[in-house]
C-alpha cells in the first residue's frame, strides 16, 4: 500500500489500523488517488459532516454567553498550533450549513477524524480540535437574554 507514496502519515481513528487514514504528502500522488488518501476516502462518503450529538452545558447558558465563548475560542485557537488559514476554514465550516461546510472542508484539504468535525487534521498532519460549543448549541440554551 505504501509503494505508491514516498511519505505518509498514519492517524489512528478508533479501532486500530483497519480504520486508520493514510495521507500522501506528495501532491502529484494525491491527485492520482494514492491508496487511502483523503480524496480516495471522500469518494466513499466517509467524510460527511454531521452536527454533533445533542449535549448539555453544565449550567443553563444564555445565547450571549455562548457567542462570547465561541468568539474567545476562535480568537485564541490559532495560537495553539496549526495554520491560521485552516482555522479560518474550520470556523467558516462550523458556522455554515452541512453542505457548504463539506465544500469548505474539502477545498481546504481538511481531513476529519469524526463526522462532527470535533477532531480534524490538515494535509501536513497538524491536529485541530473543536469543542462542541462552536459546532452546535446546547440543549439547555437560554434564548432570551
Amino acid at each position: 500500500m505504501t509503494d505508491n507514496c514516498s511519505t505518509f502519515f498514519v492517524f489512528k481513528i478508533s479501532r486500530g489500523i483497519k480504520n486508520s487514514i493514510f495521507i500522501c504528502t506528495v501532491p502529484s500522488l494525491r491527485r492520482m488517488g494514492c491508496a487511502g488518501s483523503s480524496q480516495t476516502r471522500a469518494k466513499g462518503g466517509v467524510n460527511r459532516i454531521k452536527k454533533p450529538r445533542s449535549w448539555k452545558h453544565p449550567q443553563p447558558i444564555p445565547i450571549s454567553q455562548l457567542i462570547q465563548l465561541r468568539d474567545e475560542f476562535w480568537d485564541t485557537a490559532p495560537h495553539y498550533g496549526g495554520r491560521k488559514e485552516i482555522w479560518d476554514a474550520l470556523r467558516a465550516a462550523a458556522e455554515a450549513d452541512p453542505k457548504l461546510a463539506q465544500a469548505i472542508v474539502k477545498s481546504a484539504g481538511i481531513i476529519m477524524q469524526n463526522p462532527d468535525m470535533t477532531v480534524c487534521f490538515d494535509e501536513r498532519g497538524a491536529r485541530y480540535e473543536l469543542p462542541k460549543y462552536v459546532l452546535s448549541e446546547p440543549k439547555n440554551l437560554i434564548r432570551n437574554s
